[in-house]
Formats: C-alpha cells, structure tokens, sequence
C-alpha cells in the first residue's frame, strides 16, 4: 500500500503551516514515528517558506501566485517534493552558506540535514525544484504500515 496527496498552494505564509499539518496528520494516522515525522515536517516548513519567498514575482507577467507540495509515503521512504516557478536554484559550489549573524538563508541547509537524500533542481517548467527522502520508522502499533 502506499500513501500520496499532492497541494496547490498560494504562495503567502498562512500556506506553510497547512502543508505542515496535513503531513503530520497523515503521518500520525499512518503510524510513522513521532520523531521521523517532526523532521519531515521541519523539512517542508524550510522547503515551503523557500517557495513563498522566492517562488517567483507575484502578479501581472511576474510569475505564478501559486507553488505545489506532493507526498509519496511508499513503503519505507517518504518523498517531499515542493515546486514553484521561480529562478531555481545556483550550482551547489555557488550557494554560499548563511553568515553566523543572518537572519535567513539556512533552510536549505537545514532540509539536507533532516533529509536523507536531497535534490535542489529545477521543474519542467523552469521553476525551481526540492525533493527530499527519508526512511521511515514505523510505531509498534502502526494502523498503516506500509512494509
């Protein structure tokens, strides 16, 4: 059995804490572990968050108001993946990480972390692309697991 829902979501920030509570409820109802599902969950906030602030210029000719956040719970992997059309994402050896005293720049640092495999790449379509893996522990008494 597997699990998969994929959102259409406004690019504003009362978007994110949907999109993080719809995954923490379907990993609750499906049994995976607390922690695993915290991580995850911090993940899609950073993935999100990215989205809203740089998924491309909002209004007339200036890009979409709208990005996507899909899940794939499949066996023992959960696959994120949060797309949006903006500029996409500099070669890694570009991306500078955050200064010690910045007030933003660490999340996708902070998703490679949590993660245990990710992609930053671009969308058909030109927007940019994160998709994330983790393994999944299950709880002793998981209703849905997917093994």
């Amino acid at each position: 059995m597997s699990i998969w829902w994929s959102l259409h979501l406004r690019r504003e920030a009362a978007s994110v804490p949907l999109a993080r509570r719809l995954l923490l409820g379907t990993m609750e109802t499906a049994g995976v572990d607390p922690d695993v599902s915290y991580e995850l969950s911090v993940a899609l906030t950073e993935a999100c968050a990215n989205a809203v602030e740089h998924g491309g210029a909002v209004g007339r000719g200036g890009g979409s108001q709208a990005y996507r956040v899909t899940a794939y719970l499949d066996g023992e992997t959960c696959r994120i993946e949060v797309a949006d059309s903006g500029p996409g994402f500099a070669p890694a050896p570009e991306r500078r990480p955050a200064a010690p005293d910045a007030e933003n720049g660490r999340g996708l640092r902070l998703i490679e972390e949590l993660a245990d495999h990710v992609h930053f790449g671009r969308t058909g379509r030109g927007g940019a692309l994160v998709s994330f893996d983790k393994i999944i522990k299950w709880r002793p008494d998981a209703p849905l697991a997917l093994t």
